[in-house]
């Protein structure tokens, strides 16, 4: 009869079902130990080392790097560094009080794991300056797809055939931009919504929504980046720093943005995106950028091309994004996706019109068309 064990459910294994029987290599031996040590702590720690590349983008905030982080056996992994300039901040303590702000909403992002998010994997300090590490996007950001080099690098690389559907599904030229069809446009601000929705429910707003902060990856995934002017509703900064060009109207009267600005500023992506026309060129001061922003809506029917200006729903779509007024606008970034008139009746409408597509596919596809270097 075999001996019965003793103890209760739960009791740990003794030594040998826990770790096997003990190795005869000495090596081995000391390196197990090293093993219990580590996994019977409760604190562990290591450096990084990361490899600086080159320059992904320069801003008002710093400068972020493409690196290569080193890891053991030959592993490396490309992240993206952000390093936070204390250029224009009056003080040390005004700096560091800034970045507390960041740190505190990186913090919650990391932990939303959204897909239309970017994913902050670090927070830390290095000889007082703060620096962000996210993940390296394999993609490209809207200011670039839509540059007009682009679209034409593009038309030198594909079929004849090719570039025709191109044209007639996914882009084609436009007066300042090139422009995407309406169907991929609004694929594209739909991901944005998503991940807006999910900031927006942890009482964050971007801030910062435009063209350079959005990104669409190599598999057709669009994500919102740049979480340098993110604002926490429960602990607003005094300052907030935008780009006039996308900001909401009440962010430029000097209103603390809300999720309702967040909406303003990607519904101006949005119509840029439709009509290949950059909206706000060159204002002599605030208020008549003010003013050309209060008119877009009435103006639409002239900015949008004859297939987009004629669909009432997207008109209607746009509008309310842009709407002056931010009680006109959508309730929230959910209710412009999905409510009867948001973007989700549009993409429902060309299914029903035998005009859809699978909208992920064929940004996928044409990124790879693009050939473009990262």
């Amino acid at each position: 009869m075999e001996e019965q064990q003793s103890g209760k459910p739960g009791d740990r294994l003794n030594a040998t079902e826990q770790w096997g029987a003990a190795p005869t290599d000495e090596q081995l031996l000391r390196l197990q130990k090293t093993y219990r040590s580590l996994i019977e702590g409760d604190r562990l720690q290591w450096t990084s080392y990361l490899r600086l590349e080159r320059v992904l983008g320069r801003g008002g905030q710093g400068v972020v790097f493409l690196t290569r982080r080193r890891g053991s056996d030959d592993f490396t992994l490309p992240v993206a560094v952000k390093f936070f300039t204390p250029q224009g901040y009056p003080s040390m303590e005004a700096y560091e009080s800034a970045m507390r702000g960041v740190a505190s909403i990186a913090a919650k992002v990391a932990g939303i794991q959204h897909d239309n998010l970017i994913d902050v994997q670090d927070f830390i300090e290095r000889s007082r300056i703060r620096i962000m590490v996210s993940e390296w996007i394999d993609g490209f950001d809207l200011e670039r797809l839509v540059e007009p080099a682009t679209l034409e690098h593009c038309r030198q690389t594909v079929t004849p055939q090719r570039w025709s559907y191109i044209n007639d599904v996914i882009a084609t030229a436009g007066v300042d931009s090139s422009r995407l069809k309406a169907g991929v446009a609004v694929a594209v601000v739909r991901d944005c919504l998503n991940g807006l929705a999910a900031l927006h429910r942890e009482r964050i707003v971007h801030g910062d929504i435009k063209p350079a902060n959005l990104m669409l990856k190599r598999t057709g995934l669009a994500k919102l980046i740049d979480l340098g002017s993110a604002v926490d509703l429960r602990d607003p900064p005094t300052k907030h720093h935008c780009t006039p060009a996308y900001a909401a109207p009440e962010v430029l009267m000097g209103n603390r943005p809300t999720p309702r600005s967040d909406l303003a500023s990607l519904g101006y992506v949005l119509v840029e995106l439709l009509s290949g026309r950059k909206l706000f060129l060159q204002p002599s001061n605030a208020a008549e950028l003010l003013e050309q922003k209060k008119q877009l809506p009435q103006q639409l029917h002239h900015l949008l091309p004859p297939e987009v200006e004629r669909n009432g729903l997207l008109v209607s779509l746009c509008q309310r994004l842009i709407a002056f007024d931010p009680g006109q606008r959508f309730a929230s970034a959910e209710a412009a996706d999905l409510a009867d008139s948001g973007a989700a009746a549009f993409h429902r409408q060309l299914v029903l019109s035998n005009l859809a597509s699978e909208y992920d596919q064929e940004i996928r596809f044409w990124l790879e068309d693009l050939n473009l270097p990262v």
